[in-house]
């Protein structure tokens, strides 16, 4: 049975921030977040451990969300800044991961199968 996404959970379109190319930013100036490194495509074997990683920049310091299948994975030790670590993957681990970052001044998302 399929549950519904909740309200906050992001689309299945993939939407990636970048900045136009010979823009540069000061350090202080308030920006948007921007994903600087997208997630990869990924396989991993059964059992084995595997690290999301992402770059994001904006300012002020975007917060990342990580949702499994559009849910909102709770925070954990398997998040860290900029990554999510799955340990001892399994079959059910298989999901489309969403990697949501946000600041006041917008967000973006990116997702990886």
């Amino acid at each position: 049975m399929s549950q519904a996404p909740g309200p906050n959970a992001p689309s299945k379109r993939a939407r990636v921030s970048q900045l136009p190319a010979g823009k540069t930013v000061s350090p202080d100036e308030p920006t948007p977040p921007c994903f600087v490194r997208k997630l990869r495509k990924a396989a991993v074997g059964t059992g084995c451990d595997i690290r999301l990683r992402v770059s994001v920049s904006g300012n002020p310091e975007p917060q990342l969300s990580w949702y499994r299948n559009e849910e909102l994975l709770p925070p954990s030790e398997a998040q860290e800044p900029g990554g999510l670590w799955i340990r001892d993957c399994r079959t059910s681990d298989a999901a489309l991961y969403t990697c949501v970052a946000a600041n006041g001044l917008g967000e973006t998302w990116i997702l990886m199968t």
